[in-house]
Protein backbone atom coordinates (compact mmCIF):
# COMPACT_ATOMS: atom_id res chain seq x y z
CA UNK A 1 0.00 0.00 0.00
CA UNK A 2 1.49 3.56 -0.92
CA UNK A 3 1.52 5.79 1.82
CA UNK A 4 2.61 8.73 -0.16
CA UNK A 5 0.48 8.14 -3.25
CA UNK A 6 -2.52 7.81 -0.94
CA UNK A 7 -2.59 10.96 1.06
CA UNK A 8 -4.79 14.15 0.00
CA UNK A 9 -3.48 16.62 -1.78
CA UNK A 10 -5.29 19.79 -0.92
CA UNK A 11 -5.59 22.89 -3.54
CA UNK A 12 -5.20 26.46 -1.86
CA UNK A 13 -8.31 29.22 -3.38
CA UNK A 14 -5.26 30.76 -5.73
CA UNK A 15 -4.77 27.98 -7.62
CA UNK A 16 -6.62 26.00 -10.21
CA UNK A 17 -6.29 22.70 -11.96
CA UNK A 18 -7.15 21.61 -16.17
CA UNK A 19 -6.62 17.81 -15.79
CA UNK A 20 -6.31 16.23 -19.56
CA UNK A 21 -6.06 12.90 -20.58
CA UNK A 22 -2.42 12.49 -19.58
CA UNK A 23 -1.43 15.68 -18.57
CA UNK A 24 -2.73 18.00 -15.63
CA UNK A 25 -1.92 21.90 -15.97
CA UNK A 26 -1.55 23.57 -12.47
CA UNK A 27 -1.97 27.57 -12.83
CA UNK A 28 -1.31 29.60 -9.83
CA UNK A 29 -0.25 33.33 -8.94
CA UNK A 30 3.37 32.35 -9.81
CA UNK A 31 2.54 31.20 -13.06
CA UNK A 32 2.11 27.67 -14.44
CA UNK A 33 3.10 23.64 -14.72
CA UNK A 34 2.59 21.13 -16.56
CA UNK A 35 2.58 17.40 -14.97
CA UNK A 36 2.81 14.74 -17.07
CA UNK A 37 0.16 11.52 -16.09
CA UNK A 38 1.45 8.24 -16.88
CA UNK A 39 -1.39 5.97 -19.27
CA UNK A 40 -3.73 3.60 -16.05
CA UNK A 41 -3.36 6.52 -12.82
CA UNK A 42 -6.20 8.57 -12.14
CA UNK A 43 -5.85 11.93 -11.63
CA UNK A 44 -9.62 13.54 -9.61
CA UNK A 45 -9.92 16.82 -8.25
CA UNK A 46 -13.28 16.83 -5.64
CA UNK A 47 -13.50 20.33 -4.32
CA UNK A 48 -10.54 21.60 -3.40
CA UNK A 49 -8.56 18.07 -3.27
CA UNK A 50 -6.63 16.20 -5.35
CA UNK A 51 -6.74 12.58 -5.13
CA UNK A 52 -4.39 10.11 -7.26
CA UNK A 53 -5.68 6.42 -8.03
CA UNK A 54 -4.50 3.54 -9.78
CA UNK A 55 -6.48 0.92 -11.75
CA UNK A 56 -4.59 -2.26 -9.87
CA UNK A 57 -1.86 -3.46 -7.52
CA UNK A 58 0.81 -4.27 -10.73
CA UNK A 59 4.47 -3.46 -9.34
CA UNK A 60 4.44 -0.51 -12.49
CA UNK A 61 1.61 1.20 -10.85
CA UNK A 62 2.74 0.60 -7.35
CA UNK A 63 6.48 2.09 -8.52
CA UNK A 64 4.41 5.60 -10.03
CA UNK A 65 1.74 5.80 -7.58
CA UNK A 66 3.41 7.80 -5.30
CA UNK A 67 5.77 9.98 -7.68
CA UNK A 68 2.97 11.17 -9.44
CA UNK A 69 1.42 12.33 -6.27
CA UNK A 70 4.25 13.98 -5.16
CA UNK A 71 4.76 16.06 -8.49
CA UNK A 72 1.54 17.01 -8.18
CA UNK A 73 1.99 18.03 -4.82
CA UNK A 74 5.44 19.82 -5.87
CA UNK A 75 3.42 21.97 -8.61
CA UNK A 76 0.88 23.01 -6.53
CA UNK A 77 3.36 24.74 -3.80
CA UNK A 78 5.12 25.76 -6.48
CA UNK A 79 2.84 27.70 -8.39
CA UNK A 80 1.21 29.56 -4.85
CA UNK A 81 4.41 29.79 -2.87
CA UNK A 82 7.47 29.21 -5.25
CA UNK A 83 10.79 27.25 -3.70
CA UNK A 84 13.61 28.55 -2.57
CA UNK A 85 17.42 27.54 -1.96
CA UNK A 86 19.74 29.46 -0.30
CA UNK A 87 23.94 28.89 -0.66
CA UNK A 88 26.60 30.85 1.16
CA UNK A 89 30.37 30.88 0.40
CA UNK A 90 32.96 30.63 2.53
CA UNK A 91 36.81 31.84 1.55
CA UNK A 92 38.85 34.83 1.53
CA UNK A 93 38.10 36.63 -1.80
CA UNK A 94 35.05 34.14 -2.77
CA UNK A 95 32.19 36.33 -3.66
CA UNK A 96 29.27 36.51 -5.76
CA UNK A 97 27.63 39.08 -7.10
CA UNK A 98 24.47 39.30 -10.12
CA UNK A 99 25.27 41.89 -13.65
CA UNK A 100 22.19 41.97 -15.40
CA UNK A 101 21.08 38.22 -15.61
CA UNK A 102 24.63 36.57 -15.45
CA UNK A 103 25.71 35.60 -11.76
CA UNK A 104 29.44 35.94 -11.32
CA UNK A 105 31.25 34.25 -8.89
CA UNK A 106 34.90 34.61 -8.08
CA UNK A 107 35.98 31.19 -6.90
CA UNK A 108 40.07 31.77 -6.14
CA UNK A 109 40.40 30.60 -9.92
CA UNK A 110 42.39 32.68 -12.83
CA UNK A 111 39.20 33.88 -14.29
CA UNK A 112 35.73 34.83 -13.34
CA UNK A 113 32.37 32.20 -13.69
CA UNK A 114 29.80 33.78 -15.48
CA UNK A 115 26.49 31.91 -14.96
CA UNK A 116 23.17 32.16 -16.80
CA UNK A 117 20.42 30.73 -15.32
CA UNK A 118 17.64 29.12 -17.15
CA UNK A 119 13.68 30.50 -17.90
CA UNK A 120 11.96 30.52 -14.69
CA UNK A 121 14.94 30.96 -12.50
CA UNK A 122 15.21 33.87 -10.48
CA UNK A 123 19.17 34.13 -8.36
CA UNK A 124 20.33 37.39 -5.91
CA UNK A 125 23.20 37.14 -4.58
CA UNK A 126 25.29 39.61 -2.63
CA UNK A 127 28.83 38.97 -2.04
CA UNK A 128 28.34 35.67 0.13
CA UNK A 129 25.03 34.25 0.18
CA UNK A 130 23.28 33.26 -3.23
CA UNK A 131 19.39 32.31 -2.79
CA UNK A 132 17.93 30.07 -5.90
CA UNK A 133 14.34 30.52 -6.53
CA UNK A 134 11.59 29.51 -8.83
CA UNK A 135 8.06 27.00 -9.26
CA UNK A 136 10.06 24.38 -10.13
CA UNK A 137 11.33 22.28 -7.52
CA UNK A 138 13.48 19.98 -9.37
CA UNK A 139 14.87 23.26 -11.63
CA UNK A 140 15.57 25.05 -8.67
CA UNK A 141 17.08 22.05 -7.22
CA UNK A 142 19.36 21.57 -10.65
CA UNK A 143 20.90 25.22 -10.88
CA UNK A 144 21.25 25.19 -6.73
CA UNK A 145 23.49 21.85 -7.68
CA UNK A 146 25.37 23.15 -10.40
CA UNK A 147 26.49 26.53 -8.79
CA UNK A 148 27.81 24.49 -6.18
CA UNK A 149 29.63 22.48 -7.86
CA UNK A 150 31.44 25.15 -9.38
CA UNK A 151 33.85 25.16 -6.46
CA UNK A 152 32.57 22.16 -3.60
CA UNK A 153 33.39 22.86 0.12
CA UNK A 154 37.25 21.01 0.58
CA UNK A 155 37.05 19.56 3.95
CA UNK A 156 40.62 21.07 5.15
CA UNK A 157 39.77 24.56 5.68
CA UNK A 158 35.89 24.64 4.83
CA UNK A 159 36.50 27.06 1.74
CA UNK A 160 34.08 26.95 -0.95
CA UNK A 161 30.56 27.16 -2.09
CA UNK A 162 27.58 25.41 0.42
CA UNK A 163 24.11 25.10 0.91
CA UNK A 164 22.94 27.10 4.09
CA UNK A 165 23.34 24.91 7.33
CA UNK A 166 25.05 22.02 5.50
CA UNK A 167 27.48 20.44 7.54
CA UNK A 168 31.15 19.76 6.12
CA UNK A 169 33.40 17.19 8.12
CA UNK A 170 37.03 18.92 8.45
CA UNK A 171 39.86 16.81 8.36
CA UNK A 172 43.06 17.74 10.78
CA UNK A 173 45.80 17.87 8.12
CA UNK A 174 49.02 17.09 8.65
CA UNK A 175 50.86 17.08 11.76
CA UNK A 176 53.61 19.67 12.76
CA UNK A 177 57.21 17.91 13.55
CA UNK A 178 56.27 14.66 12.79
CA UNK A 179 58.62 11.85 13.19
CA UNK A 180 62.56 12.55 12.21
CA UNK A 181 64.57 9.97 10.96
Amino acid sequence: MSRIGNKIIEIPDKVSLDISNDNVKVSGPKGSLNVFINDGLKVVKDNNTIIVSRPSDSRKFRSLHGTVRQLLANAVQGVSNGFEKELEIRGVGYQANMNGKYLILQLGYSHDIYFEPPDGIEIKANKTDIVVSGINKQLVGEVSAKIRSFRKPEPYKGKGIRYKNEYVRSKQGKTVGGATG
